[in-house]
């Protein structure tokens, strides 16, 4: 049996190879680029009532169906790309989410129409910089967080549906807004050296 083996890890991703390539290759490292932002925001706002696994396992399905998650063509989708969605086995099928992500497109384009882009705006939610936790165990892993309750106060007045404070702090962990990590994790350390 070789180290690499023994390495310490956050225990949740438990045996599902996409679930650790997930935790190993992309949660919590700093995203900047609005299209990856809208990706995640969609993929958190279906997770909801659902597991993670459930939505990583459909994570193709949603970039075939989503147009590869570009914007400008899904504020496009009419009734007919609804109802085709609708029978599309390889994505959750929950017309008020997929209808949210259609309004959700047209707001992230309205933002980025007013900020520049969607990361200028999402980043001041924790002052432009990934939040720092520094957690031993899965258990003190909170469900929000201020910022995340700030964040979603703005993008529901804005109109964003699937915008509650929990939707949101997954997000944020998703998106290394916040670096939630076991501190034990060979990752947490990772993170926290790339992140200047």
């Amino acid at each position: 049996m070789n180290n690499m083996s023994e390495k310490k890890t956050c225990s949740w991703p438990n045996n599902n190879p996409l679930m650790i390539a997930y935790h190993d290759d992309e949660w919590g490292v700093p995203v900047h680029d609005d299209q990856k932002h809208f990706e995640f925001m969609v993929l958190d706002a279906f997770q909801a009532g659902l597991s993670w696994a459930i939505v990583l396992k459909k994570r193709e399905g949603f970039r075939k169906a989503f147009e590869n998650f570009k914007i400008e063509k899904i504020t496009n989708f009419d009734e007919n790309k609804i109802q085709e969605l609708l029978l599309d086995a390889s994505i959750i099928r929950n017309q008020q989410k997929i209808r949210a992500t259609i309004n959700n497109a047209q707001r992230f384009l309205e933002i980025q129409m007013e900020f520049g882009s969607f990361d200028k705006y999402i980043w001041q939610f924790t002052d432009n910089k990934t939040k720092l936790n520094k957690w031993t165990s899965l258990d003190q892993l909170p469900a929000t967080s201020a910022e995340s309750d700030a964040m979603s106060k703005d993008l529901k007045h804005r109109g964003f549906k699937f915008a509650g404070s929990t939707i949101c702090y997954a997000y944020m962990q998703a998106a290394g807004m916040v670096n939630d990590h076991l501190v034990e994790c060979f990752r947490y350390k990772e993170v926290l050296n790339n992140l200047r």
